[in-house]
């Protein structure tokens, strides 16, 4: 089973700092292997876009949700159109198959 991140198709609004846009992100993890995940921002080729989050990777643990906030530059908001969370594994035992998760949510 995958994590859950939503909104599905965030809004971006004015943050508190000039020339700077802003949305909250909802992450719920509901994987009990997984403790990480990393957000990234990516344009319509999939080709990474400059953002800010507070923590990156960050710690999710089982069954818990976490609020993120993520900033774009006013000059990369037009760029912007995918917002996705991944889970990271941190592997022990290299000798077992490592998963992981990746959904986006399209900026509207």
């Amino acid at each position: 089973m995958a994590h859950e991140w939503t909104p599905t198709y965030p809004k971006l609004s004015m943050s508190h700092m000039e020339n700077v846009w802003t949305t909250r992100m909802k992450l719920f993890n509901s994987r009990k292997d997984i403790d990480y995940y990393d957000v990234s921002v990516f344009d319509q080729e999939w080709n990474a876009v400059p953002f800010a989050v507070l923590m990156n990777p960050m710690s999710v643990k089982y069954l818990e949700t976490k609020y993120i906030d993520i900033y774009i530059r006013d000059k990369d908001k037009g760029r912007a159109v995918y917002i996705c969370s991944k889970s990271k594994l941190y592997a022990v035992d290299t000798t077992k198959p490592m998963l992981f998760s990746r959904i986006c949510s399209k900026i509207k």
